[in-house]
């Protein structure tokens, strides 16, 4: 569990799960994955990022306002597909549209940022993105993140020719 001045990132609990499947079934909170997800896939999603934050002991936190509402997700996660910039960590986020425009995101990467660098001895920390998510490419830049053009990269996991397998890397050293 994290605590931040206004966020809990906690394990996942059972009551997490409609809202988690509602946030997924959301078109424009899917707008840069290639579909939303149908209850069964979020369900199956719910399971696996549980699974793994219970089981490691980091992962992709629940976040809530410290009064039990969910509002998605921020975390870590290993980057397990093959990429230059692999093998690396990944700092991301999930929230629900009514929890956007008020620095949530921002605030929640910070605290898993700073768990990166502290408790996993982590150099360095990766985001990535569709290259057109310009709400995320701005929290990144928030982070201090940077980019260069010569990082973008097709995402191996979006099909060719698809609108969104274009994607921008951003980096934030330790040393930032």
């Amino acid at each position: 569990m994290i605590r931040t001045e206004r966020l809990l990132l906690r394990e996942w609990r059972e009551d997490d799960r409609d809202a988690w499947a509602a946030l997924n079934a959301d078109p424009e909170v899917m707008e840069y994955f290639p579909a939303t997800l149908s209850r069964e896939e979020a369900d199956a999603a719910f399971d696996r990022i549980s699974g793994v934050l219970a089981d490691r002991g980091w992962g992709l936190w629940a976040v809530d306002r410290g009064d039990g509402e969910f509002l998605g997700f921020t975390g870590l996660a290993p980057v397990t597909f093959v990429a230059d910039f692999a093998p690396a960590i990944e700092v991301g986020w999930r929230l629900a549209r009514h929890a956007w425009g008020q620095g949530f995101a921002t605030e929640a990467a910070r605290a898993a940022i700073r768990f990166a660098f502290d408790d996993l001895d982590q150099d360095q920390i990766v985001s990535l993105t569709a290259v057109g998510n310009q709400r995320s490419r701005a929290v990144m830049e928030r982070l201090g993140m940077t980019t260069d053009p010569a990082d973008d990269f097709d995402h191996p996991r979006v099909l060719p020719g698809h609108p969104l397998r274009r994607h921008v890397l951003y980096r934030l050293r330790r040393t930032q």
